[in-house]
This record gives structure tokens, sequence and C-alpha cells, in this order.
């Protein structure tokens, strides 16, 4: 028997409708080969492994995703720093260099993931309300959303930096809930953040569906258990679901 969608379903945006975690690489490998003149520091190969180890680490931690999830900007320049002070470098100059150029690349990366946006269209013509909740800064989130042609496939979109507080705050999700007009248990919650997506919805009555894009399965700490596992928004087009 197929599983009936519910009436609404809230999506998280980075690395769940956007390409993230991969962008936000390639975009400090750009910056770090072309700034290497002023680093020279190891290799540029072991460097972009200790910034991409750093932001792994970083973001793991629920205390520092509440901290910095409404400033990425001050978030990418406490990375870039610690990667400073691993290779012995002190420079603030170009650490802020770096920092804006990085900023600059990836404000103009923006690459949704394949099917996407054809999923969103359909689950909405299919009648089911759609909300989107993205952390971040104000003006970067709401200018990828915009890149990425998501205003108009949502009956609500909430940018942290906008709202005042980030996922996993309960208030961000009682109020896209209450912008859809929905209850709770009428709800998913889609995101690739078990800390954040998951168990923040589900501490509000939300069910929250995990986009485990890597396939590495559910950590042995997970911070939340979800009520299903996806390796794709595209799993939950119409089509695929009956």
């Amino acid at each position: 028997m197929t599983e009936q969608l519910p009436p609404a379903i809230i999506f998280d945006m980075d690395d769940t409708i956007v390409s993230d975690d991969k962008a936000a690489e390639r975009c400090w490998r750009q910056v770090c080969n072309d700034m290497w003149h002023r680093i020279q520091s190891g290799t540029p190969e072991e460097f972009i492994a200790d910034i991409t180890e750093i932001r792994r680490w970083y973001w793991a931690d629920p205390e520092r995703i509440r901290r910095s999830s409404l400033n990425l900007a001050l978030a990418r320049r406490e990375l870039l720093s610690m990667a400073f002070e691993k290779h012995g470098i002190e420079d603030d100059h170009l650490l802020e260099e770096m920092s804006a150029v990085y900023q600059g690349l990836k404000a103009a990366t923006i690459e949704v993931i394949p099917g996407a946006l054809d999923t969103l269209r359909s689950l909405r013509g299919g009648g089911i309300r759609l909300g989107l909740i993205t952390n971040g800064d104000a003006e970067a989130q709401r200018d990828k959303v915009r890149k990425a042609g998501l205003e108009p496939l949502f009956d609500s979109t909430l940018v942290a930096g906008e709202f005042g507080v980030a996922k996993p705050d309960p208030q961000i999700f009682l109020h896209t809930l209450e912008r859809l007009q929905v209850e709770p248990h009428e709800a998913w919650m889609v995101g690739d953040n078990l800390y954040a997506d998951i168990g923040g919805a589900q501490a509000v009555g939300i069910q929250g569906v995990w986009v485990d894009w890597r396939g590495n399965g559910l950590p042995d700490n997970t911070p939340a258990i979800p009520y299903r596992t996806i390796q794709s928004i595209v799993e939950l087009h119409p089509a695929n679901t009956g």
C-alpha cells in the first residue's frame, strides 16, 4: 500500500532543494587555489581538506547551529580563522579578503538538485500546501530563494535572518503551520539536518522526513529518529508515491 502524502509539507532549502555542501567545497577550493600565493602553508589540497573537516565539525554542533544560523558570514570567518590558526597564519586582511571572495562566489553558485523543482510543482499542483524554512542571513538566503525560482512554489517562505530565530526554534515551525493553516499532525518537515530540521519539527508535533543525501544512514549519536528517510525529495514526487 502506497503511503498518502499529508495536506502540507515544509521544506528546508540548503542540501534539500539546492545543493549547498558540494557548492561550498568547490567555492572554497577556487578561493584557496586563486589566493594560494598569499597562503603558502602546506599544500593547497591540505588547506582545502582542513577547511572541509572544520566545516563538518563546526556544523555538527547543536549550539553552534543555534548561534551561527542567523549570521553565516560570521560563521564563515570563524571557520577560516580556525584553518588559519591550524596553519600558523596571522593575517587579518587576508582572512577578510578570502571570506569576501568566497561569499561572492557562493552567492553566484545556485545549483538546484535535479528533479527538485518538478517535484515541488507536482506537489503544489496536487493541492498540497508547501512551506519553506531556511536558516541563514536575510539578504543572502532571500537572494538564493529568488535565483532558484522558489518563491512562486511556496505558500509560505521563512528566512531565519528575517524572522529573527532559526531552526530548531519552535516559533519558526509554529508560524509556518499558522501560515499554511494546518495542525502539526497534518504536516511533514523535509530536511537534511537531523537536529535543526527533524528534531526541531518533531518537538512541535510535525513528522520529520530526513534527506540523507550522502547515503550514510543515521549516525550512532543521532539527535532525532525521522519518521521516514529519503535520499532526494524526488522520492516525494506524486508519480513516485503512487
